[in-house]
């Protein structure tokens, strides 16, 4: 069974990805969000040539042998481009197989918890408390994450003060029971990021996400060995793409729990890799998607297989006023919290249409073998 066509359907935030084979047989995947026009690109020019006529159920070999014959071409646009390939042949493997993606990679469908995940530092402490209190009493969530200081934000905050306003606040506003996180977005130097923790455990928070300069492992350790006896775990990884960098990371203990990307680590292959370095240095992985795309679909699955899941699936609370591009992706939406949980069910591969009426919308690009 050869793969025959590579397609790709891409608006400026967004690109699917479909794969046909000789036989006819198809999968949908999904490039990462943002900018996914050029990342379209990339999957016609630097993906579909080493993939067209080649195997679609060695998904294995490819996922190795494209960054290897695109050598020169290290980073983030080549592993976006190969996630797209990586999560349609999963799902092309999942229809085949007559099973979600979950049960081939040694799973069972079912419910995972999710904690409700806030996008926005523009605001106010009070505002983010009330709509974070209504969430959980409507979807039963029982954990959240909040911004706190602003995004790469070289020690200062979104405005002065927030961060010292918002912690308290939102630990009065939810009882002991309901987990809280925090996602600094890279902000902090070390001695600062130590000092802000002890308002965090102050107040109960117990997940410190991107403390330092994601870039700056050294930094990031420096806070996670400061941090070592007090109950909150550093966090990190989402932007890393480069496997080599993982076993950096966490060969030196960098983070207490890792949060590889799906679409921007280059797909399901390669965060079951990063996933079993984790667990082998006994880290657990919680990933990172910040979005209704179907990167949240591929982490629910990964979710329900991995060993050492994390305790919570990253759900992103932010509508269409955050994401206007995110919505009528999908004939059926796969995000439905209940509980407090999201639900893998039992459909083969990722268990979900794309929707025609989008399709229909968005730029179609297609590679043909021999063409």
């Amino acid at each position: 069974m050869k793969i025959a066509h590579i397609e790709t359907f891409t608006n400026e935030f967004v690109c699917f990805v479909k794969v046909t084979t000789d036989t006819g047989d198809i999968g949908w995947g999904q490039v990462a969000p943002y900018h996914a026009d050029i990342t379209a690109q990339v999957v016609h020019r630097q993906v579909a040539p080493y993939s067209l006529g080649q195997s679609a159920l060695d998904i294995e070999y490819l996922v190795d042998l494209i960054p290897e014959k695109e050598h020169k071409f290290p980073g983030s646009y080549l592993k976006r481009a190969l996630g797209g390939l990586d999560t349609a042949l999963w799902d092309l493997r999942g229809r085949l197989e007559g099973k979600p993606v979950c049960e081939l990679i040694g799973g069972t469908h079912g419910t995972i918890r999710a904690y409700g995940s806030s996008m926005k530092r523009d605001i106010t402490p009070k505002d983010e408390a009330a709509r974070l209190s209504r969430l959980r009493d409507e979807f039963g969530f029982d954990a959240f994450k909040f911004r706190i200081g602003a995004e790469c934000g070289r020690g200062q905050d979104e405005w002065p003060g927030r961060t010292e306003e918002i912690v308290p606040t939102m630990r009065k506003a939810m009882d002991h029971g309901v987990a809280l996180l925090v996602d600094a977005n890279s902000c902090y130097a070390p001695k600062q990021a130590i000092e802000i923790a002890k308002l965090l455990t102050d107040n109960g928070i117990s997940h410190f996400e991107e403390p330092c300069p994601y870039w700056e492992y050294e930094q990031t350790r420096e806070v996670t060995e400061a941090l070592s006896a007090l109950p909150i775990d550093v966090t990190g990884g989402e932007q890393d793409c480069e496997l080599p960098n993982w076993r950096w990371m966490i060969g030196m203990k960098a983070v207490d729990i890792v949060q590889p990307d799906i679409c921007y680590l280059g797909g399901l292959t390669r965060t079951l890799r990063v996933a079993d370095m984790a667990a082998k240095a006994g880290l657990p992985c919680t990933p990172h998607c910040a979005n209704w795309s179907m990167v949240t679909l591929f982490t629910m699955h990964l979710l329900r297989a991995i060993p050492n899941a994390g305790k919570y699936l990253e759900f992103s609370i932010e509508g269409e006023d955050y994401y206007p591009w995110q919505d009528d992706l999908f004939v059926q939406s796969p995000y439905t919290i209940v509980d407090g949980k999201a639900t893998v069910t039992d459909a083969p591969g990722w268990g979900v249409e794309i929707s025609p009426a989008w399709l229909e919308q968005s730029k179609h690009q297609i590679s043909s073998m021999g063409a």
